[in-house]
């Protein structure tokens, strides 16, 4: 079955700084765009950032931009995101998933942006970030 594993959050200063991971099993993680979101209490589920199937694309929300970084390694079946500059509004689960609307995709654009696109998602991993 398909198994998408977030790891890597807890409690950081703002300032601060996380590497989130997600290991994927259960299908074909190297040839899917893969995504970030995320989700407070009371808040609709953001984008945060995607990457294409071979890591040379990239798109980041505009909440995000500058500050978070993803990547991947399709050796490992593993996606990461690096959240830098952490600031308290940043304080969220977040998810990891697979986008399935469409096939391979060489270039990420807003696109990507919908939810709604992606079938395979994580569990979360809790990134919360306090003075």
């Amino acid at each position: 079955q398909v198994r998408l594993v977030e790891s890597g959050g807890g409690v950081v200063r703002p300032g601060g700084s996380l590497r989130l991971s997600c290991a994927a099993s259960g299908f074909a993680f190297g040839t899917y765009t893969m995504g970030w979101f995320r989700q407070s209490p009371g808040k609709e589920r953001e984008f945060v950032a995607a990457i294409s199937w071979s890591g040379e694309s990239t798109i980041e929300g505009d909440s995000v931009r500058g500050r978070f970084a993803i990547s991947r390694d399709n050796a490992k079946s593993t996606v990461y995101l690096q959240l830098n500059s952490l600031k308290v509004e940043d304080t969220a689960v977040y998810y990891c998933a697979a986008y399935t609307r469409l096939g391979k995709i060489a270039t990420m654009t807003t696109l990507m942006y919908d939810a709604r696109d992606y079938s395979h998602w994580g569990q979360g991993t809790q990134v919360t970030v306090s003075s």
